[in-house]
């Protein structure tokens, strides 16, 4: 099992940018596809990025594509998600999830852990 814990969300104008980490307890955590879903209030749940195990695999949202990035730090157990020209419609809670099985990197519903969220805010 692996305990997910989001942090560097807030309140920013368009066009800043903004770092989120995702913390993951356990020795496991290179054993895990990880990946990032957004939900804005009065939507579902969104798939933003999701890397592989190593790192070496990234996939995107087309809305996104350009502008996160999603990255792993195996030596600290944490994902990041560095988000650069942020529009308003980027404002939802921010979600960290793992995935241990068959990786489908944009079906939230294959993940196994997830977070609880972090909030990120964008004025315009």
């Amino acid at each position: 099992q692996v305990q997910l814990v989001e942090s560097g969300g807030g309140l920013v104008q368009a066009g800043d940018s903004l770092r989120l980490s995702c913390a993951a307890s356990g020795r496991t955590f290179g054993t895990y596809n990880m990946g990032w879903f957004r939900q804005a209030p009065g939507k579902e749940r969104e798939f933003v990025a999701a890397c592989s195990r190593s790192g070496g695999t990234t996939h995107y949202a087309d809305s996104v594509k350009g502008r996160f990035t999603i990255s792993r730090d195996g030596a600290k157990n944490t994902v990041f998600l560095q988000m650069s020209s942020l529009r308003p419609e980027d404002t939802a809670v921010y979600y960290c999830a793992a995935e241990s099985g068959t990786w489908y990197p944009s079906e939230y519903n294959r993940y196994d852990y997830w977070g609880r969220g972090t909030q990120v805010t964008v004025s315009s």
